[in-house]
Parts: C-alpha cells; sequence; structure tokens
C-alpha cells in the first residue's frame, strides 16, 4: 500500500459515502442521522491509478474531552496524525459552519498535506457552498459528489499533486498484492484419503461478537496495546464493523469488533439493524468467533441465541467471561459457569470457555490459545479408512433401528468438506433414520475424534441401486 489518507470533516457532510465509494463497497454505514461513524475505520482503496489506505473517521463535535464525542473526535486526530495526507470534505450544498472554519484552521496549523473536497456538488444551490470554501486558506476545492461518482478524477488529480508523483507512485509498489481481499476464503481441495497438516501460518479471522456493554472494544484494545477502539461506560458504542490487524506469537490475527446485538424484538432504529447486520455479515467472514458474556451476570437468553447463531453460521465459536476482575468468588463461579455451559448449550458440547478481563489483560493469552486450537478441531480432516472403521463399530455398539420392520444399514463414511467439518453418510432410506440416531453419531465423532465445540454436519444419501432402471422380466 502507497500511503494512507484520512477523510475528515463535520457530522454528516458525506466522508463514509465518500471511503465507500473510494473502496469500492458499502463497508461504512451510512445514513441521514448525523454522528453515524464513531471509529476509526481503515480501507484499501482504489481511485484510477492509485492505490492507498483510506480511514474513515467520526465528524467534529466540539465538546469535553471526557464526553463521547471528546473521545470519538479524540479518536479522529490520531487518523489525522498518523495519515500522510487529508481529505477535508465540507458540504457544498448547505456551505460552511463555524465547525468546518475551526477544523479548517486546525488543519493549517498540523502543517500536513490537506485536499480540500466540497461533497455535494451536484445539489441544485451548490455554487455558493463552493465558491465559500475558498475562504478556509487551504487552496482550490475539489466539486465532487461521492453519492453519483462525480469529480473522482478532479479528486485523483488533487491527491498527486498534494502528495507528489514520487510519494503517489513509488517504484517498488507490486500491483498483484494491492488486490488481495483476505475475506475470500480459497477454495478447499477434496482428498478423501488424506489428513493435511494445519497451517499455523495462514492469517486467521475472528470476530468478536455479544452484547452491548460486554466489553468487546476494551478487549480488543488490550490486545493491541493501544486505544484503537471508542470504548466508555456507554452502551452501544460501537456501530460498525471495525477490523483491526496484529500479530500473536508470529501468527498474523485480523479481528472484527461488532456492534453489541440486543434481542431483535428491542432493535428498532433504522440506525441500529444496520449495525446488527453489519455484525452478522462479519461472523460470516470470520473463521472463528468468540462470544463475550458479562462474567456479573452471565447466561441471559440473548447470550445463549448468539452462540446457537454462531453454531447454525457453522463458525468456530469460543466463549470469553470477561469483567473476570468484577467477580467476588472466581471458583465457585467458575464452576458453575462449567455446569451451565453444558447443560445450557448442547449443540455445542465441549466448546471451550476462559475468564479474561479486558481491563487488566488477565486470561487473553489462555483465550487466543483456545481460538487457535478451535480453528484447528475446525479445519480438521479426517481419512475415508478410519471413517468407515468408526462406522462400523459404532453400528456394532448401537445398531440402526428397524422402520417398518426392515433394519436400516448405514454402507458407507467419508467427510465431504472442513470448515466446519462435514461428513456423508450413504444408506438405505436415508429419510427414516431417527434424528436420534444422527445425535448418536455426532457425539460419537466428537468423542472419538477429539472434535470438541465445533459444529458437525451429518448428511445421509440413499446409495446407488445398479438394478433401479432395469425393465422386469415377465
Amino acid at each position: 500500500m502507497n500511503f494512507t489518507v484520512a477523510i475528515v470533516g463535520r457530522p454528516n457532510v458525506g466522508k463514509s459515502t465518500l471511503f465507500n465509494r473510494l473502496v469500492g463497497k458499502k463497508l461504512a454505514l451510512v445514513d441521514d442521522t448525523p454522528g453515524v461513524t464513531r471509529d476509526r475505520r481503515p480501507g484499501e482503496a482504489k481511485l484510477v491509478d492509485l492505490r492507498f489506505t483510506i480511514v474513515d473517521t467520526a465528524g467534529l463535535e466540539q465538546s469535553g474531552p471526557e464526553t463521547l464525542q471528546g473521545r470519538m473526535w479524540a479518536q479522529t486526530e490520531a487518523a489525522i496524525a498518523e495519515a500522510d495526507l487529508t481529505l477535508f470534505v465540507v458540504d457544498a450544498k448547505h456551505g460552511l459552519t463555524p465547525a468546518d472554519e475551526t477544523l479548517g484552521e486546525m488543519l493549517r496549523r498540523r502543517g500536513k498535506p490537506v485536499v480540500l473536497v466540497a461533497n455535494k456538488s451536484e445539489a441544485k444551490g451548490s455554487d455558493g457552498g463552493y465558491y465559500d470554501a475558498f475562504t478556509l486558506g487551504l487552496g482550490e476545492p475539489v466539486a465532487i459528489s461521492a453519492e453519483h461518482g462525480q469529480g473522482m478524477i478532479d479528486l485523483r488529480d488533487a491527491i498527486v499533486e498534494a502528495l507528489g508523483q514520487d510519494r503517489a507512485f513509488p517504484p517498488d509498489v507490486d500491483e498483484a498484492e494491492t488486490d488481495v481481499d483476505l475475506r475470500h476464503e480459497p477454495g478447499e481441495e477434496e482428498d478423501e484419503d488424506f489428513e493435511p497438516a494445519y497451517d499455523d501460518t495462514k492469517p486467521l479471522r475472528v470476530a468478536i461478537i455479544g452484547r452491548p456493554n460486554a466489553g468487546k472494544s476494551t478487549l480488543i484494545n488490550r490486545f493491541l496495546g493501544e486505544d484503537r477502539l471508542l470504548t466508555g461506560p456507554e452502551a452501544g458504542i460501537t456501530r460498525d464493523s471495525i477490523s483491526v490487524e496484529w500479530d500473536w506469537r508470529g501468527r498474523t490475527i485480523k479481528m472484527f469488533d461488532t456492534a453489541g446485538m440486543r434481542k431483535k424484538a428491542r432493535v428498532q432504529e433504522k440506525l441500529e439493524k444496520l449495525s446488527v447486520a453489519d455484525a452478522l455479515r462479519s461472523i460470516r467472514f470470520a473463521e472463528a468467533v468468540v462470544i463475550v458474556f458479562d462474567a456479573t451476570i452471565p447466561f441471559e437468553k440473548q447470550d445463549l441465541q448468539l452462540v446457537d447463531l454462531v453454531i447454525r453460521e457453522g463458525r468456530a465459536a469460543i466463549l470469553a467471561f470477561n469483567k473476570w476482575d468484577l467477580v467476588e468468588d472466581p471458583q465457585a463461579l467458575l464452576a458453575d459457569l462449567r455446569e451451565k455451559t453444558e447443560r445450557l448449550l448442547p449443540q455445542a458440547r465441549g466448546i471451550r470457555a476462559v475468564p479474561i478481563s479486558g481491563q487488566t489483560g488477565y486470561g487473553l493469552d489462555k483465550l487466543m490459545q483456545s481460538i487457535i486450537d478451535t480453528d484447528k478441531v475446525w479445519n480438521r480432516r479426517i481419512s475415508t479408512a478410519k471413517l468407515n472403521r468408526w462406522l462400523d463399530h459404532q453400528q456394532v455398539q448401537h445398531p440402526p433401528p428397524a422402520v417398518s420392520g426392515r433394519r436400516l444399514k448405514l454402507k458407507y463414511m467419508t467427510q465431504v468438506k472442513a470448515r466446519p467439518p462435514g461428513f456423508m453418510i450413504s444408506c438405505t432410506r436415508p429419510d427414516s433414520v431417527p434424528e436420534s440416531y444422527i445425535r448418536y453419531l455426532t457425539n460419537g465423532l466428537r468423542n472419538d475424534f477429539q472434535m470438541p465445540g465445533v459444529p458437525i454436519r451429518i448428511h445421509l444419501r440413499a446409495s446407488e441401486n445398479p438394478f433401479e432402471n432395469r425393465k422386469k422380466r415377465k
């Protein structure tokens, strides 16, 4: 990636819309409500022949540093400090405000390259706002429409002019690497009799989910060792699903912070619905999902529904009991949590659960090791020979039931996929096999092949009859 660009401006001028336009995807939440964006969101931008990292930020709202708006602005200032260039977005449709003038003065004092962008220039009567932008003293504004994609060539030229040709187009850029998207899973080779080794060098995608105010953002900040994500006592601070990258024992971890998910009946506002949809999309992109519980009020109904959601999506699930530093009797609570985990989550038998504290850092190494161990199981492949020997043994121990006076026969078994492990059994009359016998086989796979806590899919298929299409002899 060549350089980093931060998008700044007051609320509701179209920063997130411009961010989505530059990355070519609707990653950032966009709504008419001012102040939708709160955290810094990075993305890989493409503008004609330019490739760079773009960072969406919260809008400037003048307030005290202890308030939510003050902490949001601190995140924006950090993005400006780290960026090589700043896109200062103003609203040409509604004109300048005192907040624009304050931000323009601050950017001038920093002395870094700034490109002034007059958004919504396609609107009727926007000429007045465009010419007013000259008074900010940041050069000629670039008239664009982020919504409709107008003025992108002019924006490209302005960025190149502000940075210079050498900075905008370094000679060692590898174009092939800039288009890599780690969210797309590579194709998996199907080899029925080979058990491939686990690749511990591949980047691992982990989503952090939970109810509001469970401590998800605080946990990720502790992993990173810096206040990268916005935190505070208010519930529901996080709205966008923000991805951050860091290394753990030499392995790249891409972690997604998500918005807290309440009960569906309580989600009424459009903005919260968008946040929840973004969190669900992060679960589908992730390989492992950490469900963060509040250890002071664990196993709420919503917690159990989130675990069930992750299992149904086929992800590798790990439980994290956060705020362990607030627990008065840790040993008694730990025993109680283990009993409740086994009793309330039978669909995820053996799921790994770790007590942690995002505030103090307690248990974070153990949590990461549990994530790696669960991912190994999630990627596990078992040879067909082992599976068929195991299937024969299971049928000897507990034969399939007889349906309508005829015994069911399970003939052949193979693993058809991993991530999560999926198995196919060839049998007679698959529609007649009871669910109880499928659960028996599932639990046997967990115990005999050490596959705790991950979803296991078993599909039944009728065996082919070679005489089915032959005409009966008279």
